[in-house]
C-alpha cells in the first residue's frame, strides 16, 4: 500500500520532508490560488529538497490553464526529479467557483486529458484553441528542458461514474473518495468498464483513493472534539461540494449528507447572496467554520469515517488493499496536519 499526503501551504517544507520520513510515499499539491499557494512554485521546492517521495498535482485545474502548459510543467519538474513525478487533473471543483466559473465540461476535460497524457508520453497531438486545431510536439527534446524519457503517469479524479469509466479509458489511474465518489464496488465497476473499452487490465491501474482512517483513544468519544476538528473539514468540503452541484445542476443529495441536507441548505441559504459561494469554500478542507460545526454529528462522522479501534481501522485498511486501492491520500486540516501525520504514520503505516 501507498500513502499520500495532500500539501497546500509554500512555507511547511518541514511538513513535507517529515512525511516523507514517517513513511508517506506520495505528495499531493493543491492547485487553487485564490486560496492555496501556487502550485508549480511548490512543486519544484518539493522536488529539490526531498529524494524519495513522489510529487504531483493534486489536483490540477484544467480551466487555469492550457494543456500543453500543463504538461510542459510537470515535464520540466520531472527534470529535477526524474521518476518521481505524476500528474493528476480534475474538471475543478472549488478552483474553479472561487473564480465564478464552473467546473470544466466532461467532453473538453477528455481532450484536455489526452493532450497532456500524448505530449508525456513524446507524441505529436492534435490541440485545439479556441475552435482552431493545430499539431503540436515537445520541441528540443535532446536539450534539456524537461524530462519525459522517465515516465510521468496520469491520473484522473473522478466522483462521477462518467468521470470514473474515463479514468479507465484514457488514464494510467483515477484518484476518488468515499464515500464521496460512491462506493468502493461502484468505483471498480465504473473503472473496469473503462478499461474494458481501452482493452487494458486493472492489473496495472493504479487506484488512489482519500478514505478517513480514525483511530479512537481508549474511551473516546465518536464526536470528541478531536475528531471533529481532525476530520471535521473533510465532512463540510464535501457538504459544500454537494450543494454546489444541487444549485447549479439540481441533483438531489447523496445519502450520506441528507442527516443534515435540510438544516444545511437553510443555512447556505441565509447567507448574503453575493458573498454565499465565498463563505461556504473559505473554509475549503482547512477547519471547520464556527458557524458549520453543528453538521458535523454523530451520524455524519460514522457516515464519512473508517472509525474505531486500532485493529478495526487497521482490518479496513488490509481490506481496501485486498480489492485493488494501491494508495490511501490524506488531506489534513492545516492547523493540526503535522500532529496528525505523526499519528498515521504511527497507528497505521508502521502497522502494515
Amino acid at each position: 500500500m501507498e500513502f499520500g499526503i495532500i500539501w497546500s501551504k509554500i512555507d511547511e517544507m518541514d511538513f513535507v520532508t517529515d512525511a516523507e520520513k514517517l513513511g508517506f510515499t506520495h505528495l499531493w499539491v493543491t492547485d487553487s490560488g485564490l486560496l492555496r499557494s501556487d502550485l508549480f512554485v511548490m512543486m519544484t521546492v518539493a522536488a529539490l529538497k526531498t529524494t524519495t517521495v513522489k510529487i504531483g498535482t493534486g489536483v490540477a485545474v484544467p480551466g487555469l490553464r492550457l494543456a500543453p502548459v500543463l504538461a510542459a510543467g510537470v515535464a520540466t519538474i520531472n527534470r529535477l526529479a526524474p521518476g518521481r513525478v505524476f500528474v493528476a487533473m480534475g474538471t475543478g471543483n472549488t478552483g474553479m467557483r472561487m473564480l465564478g466559473r464552473k467546473p470544466m465540461t466532461l467532453k473538453s476535460f477528455e481532450a484536455y486529458a489526452r493532450t497532456v497524457k500524448g505530449l508525456l508520453e513524446g507524441k505529436e497531438v492534435n490541440f485545439s484553441f479556441k475552435d482552431e486545431p493545430h499539431s503540436i510536439k515537445f520541441m528540443l527534446g535532446d536539450k534539456g528542458y524537461r524530462n519525459i524519457a522517465d515516465p510521468i503517469p496520469m491520473l484522473l479524479a473522478g466522483y462521477g461514474p462518467k468521470a470514473q469509466e474515463l479514468a479507465g479509458e484514457v488514464a494510467d489511474g483515477l484518484t476518488t473518495a468515499i464515500p464521496r465518489g460512491g462506493s468502493l464496488d461502484t468505483v471498480l465497476n465504473n473503472v473496469k468498464k473503462g478499461l474494458a473499452k481501452s482493452g487494458r487490465s486493472f492489473d496495472n491501474f493504479h487506484l488512489s483513493v482519500r478514505v478517513n482512517l480514525a483511530v479512537l483513544e481508549p474511551g473516546e468519544a465518536i464526536d470528541s472534539d478531536r475528531i471533529v476538528n481532525e476530520f471535521g473539514p473533510a465532512i463540510t468540503t464535501a457538504i459544500h461540494s454537494c450543494m454546489d452541484r444541487h444549485l447549479e445542476y439540481g441533483d438531489d443529495p447523496p445519502d450520506y449528507i441528507k442527516p443534515i441536507w435540510k438544516e444545511y441548505l437553510a443555512h447556505h441559504m441565509s447567507r448574503p447572496a453575493e458573498h454565499r459561494q465565498k463563505m461556504m469554500h473559505e473554509s475549503h478542507n482547512a477547519y471547520v467554520a464556527a458557524d458549520e460545526r453543528r453538521f458535523v454529528t454523530p451520524e455524519m462522522i460514522r457516515n464519512f469515517l473508517v472509525i474505531g479501534s486500532p485493529a478495526e481501522v487497521l482490518e479496513q485498511v488490509r481490506e481496501l488493499e485486498r480489492r485493488g486501492v494501491r494508495q490511501l491520500m490524506c488531506n489534513f486540516p492545516l492547523e493540526r496536519n503535522r500532529q496528525m501525520i505523526r499519528d498515521y504514520s504511527k497507528n497505521i503505516i508502521q502497522k502494515l
